[in-house]
């Protein structure tokens, strides 16, 4: 399948998430910008539903963020390659560098490490954890904040 219809099956994966699963996710609206086998990027808006008292992306909102841009990979290479998988985060860590006063867009581009824990738990059976990085950046392309998401996958 061609990264344009995986980006536009993952769009609707992620809206249906967002709003049967995981409510936290649809109220924040965030739009999936790009999906390949390397890199995610995710777009959230700052708008009421996302700021905080001092009119910056509230911490909530920038998790929630760093939560898809580093998960969904786990869902992208489940559906690429037909495994059913059992993902959830193990930890973080977060630095904030300044206030997100805009839009924020997260990014990786360590999808190919968690392509590797996937292969990896399918071989052994095991759960793998993978420490993924992803950093936030404001409108100006200034880094907000870095995340660092230990995803935690295995396939059944």
């Amino acid at each position: 399948m061609d990264d344009n219809k995986m980006l536009k099956k993952f769009k609707w994966f992620l809206f249906m998430l967002g709003h049967v699963k995981i409510p936290m996710i649809g109220y924040t609206s965030p739009k999936l910008l790009e999906l390949t086998d390397e890199k995610v990027a995710v777009k959230i808006k700052l708008r009421r539903r996302t700021k905080n008292h001092l009119n910056s992306m509230y911490f909530g909102a920038l998790a929630v963020g760093a939560d898809l841009t580093a998960g969904i990979h786990a869902f992208y290479f489940a559906k690429k390659y037909g495994l059913n998988i059992s993902f959830a985060f193990k930890g973080m860590q977060a630095d904030f560098i300044k206030r997100a006063e805009t839009d924020v867009t997260f990014t990786t581009d360590q999808g190919l490490l968690l392509k590797e824990a996937v292969e990896k738990s399918r071989e052994t059976g095991e759960r793998i954890n993978q420490p993924i990085l992803v950093e936030a950046k404001n409108d100006m392309g200034e880094l907000v904040a870095t995340f660092t998401m230990i995803s935690s996958v295995k396939c059944k």
